[in-house]
């Protein structure tokens, strides 16, 4: 044997522990993304709030973690924040961007980067069967005809501007933001297909922790629930 040949011999020997090594590492990376890919895709997701319509509760630039399971075990009550998927209501269904722009939109969303455009959160005030109003005679929403107190609400604000009157039909949930003056809520689409209602089955889940800035990480509550 030539000591060319031992050389040769020698060079792929050492080449080997190194490929080795990164396929490991690829395959680490690949793993871990489809397991984070799961979590988010059924257990907790994270979603960034561009927003002041859920204030005090939720800042504008929070990142929150956000509960795919949360009312897994129990059905939505009055007064729990809820995220959603407001396409076909606060959203259009079709963005205009086509397949590309949308697959890109989404990418970016998923990684954190931009602001989710058809992805809400608001509070629940009316479910199925509730009558909710605007406003009683001391300024107050009704629902079901007694009026109720929002410790919630953003210092200042009234509890609507806007008059309204709506019974919840099965399978809907009448929405609306803590800072009142600055959200676009189910009072906004009265006139809309639905009329401002929500399918359930648009809800993804509850935020249950701040996890961005640093200086608000922790776990939330949403309440007081005084919408009884």
């Amino acid at each position: 044997m030539t000591a060319q040949a031992d050389t040769d011999r020698s060079n792929r020997s050492e080449r080997r522990p190194r490929l080795l090594g990164w396929r490991s590492a690829l395959l680490g990376v690949v793993v871990a993304l489809i397991v984070w890919s799961l979590i988010r895709a059924f257990v907790v997701d994270v979603f960034y709030i561009p927003s002041g319509s859920m204030e005090p509760l939720l800042q504008p630039g929070d990142r929150v973690a956000v509960s795919r399971t949360a009312f897994s075990s129990r059905p939505i009550e009055r007064g729990d924040v809820v995220v959603f998927d407001g396409r076909g209501s606060f959203a259009p269904l079709d963005s205009g961007r086509g397949w590309i722009g949308d697959a890109l939109q989404g990418a970016g969303e998923w990684l954190g980067v931009v602001p989710t455009e058809t992805v809400y959160v608001k509070r629940v005030i009316g479910v199925a069967g509730d009558h909710v109003a605007c406003c009683s005679p001391d300024g107050r929403l009704t629902v079901n005809g007694k009026p109720i107190d929002e410790p919630y609400l953003y210092r200042g604000d009234a509890p609507s501007s806007m008059k309204f009157d709506v019974v919840v039909p099965s399978g809907r949930l009448w929405l609306l933001g803590d800072h009142r003056s600055d959200s676009v809520d189910s009072r906004a689409l009265l006139g809309a297909p639905g009329g401002g209602l929500i399918p359930v089955g648009r809800v993804i889940g509850a935020p249950v922790a701040i996890l961005w800035p640093l200086d608000r990480l922790g776990p939330m509550t949403t309440t007081p629930k005084e919408v009884r």
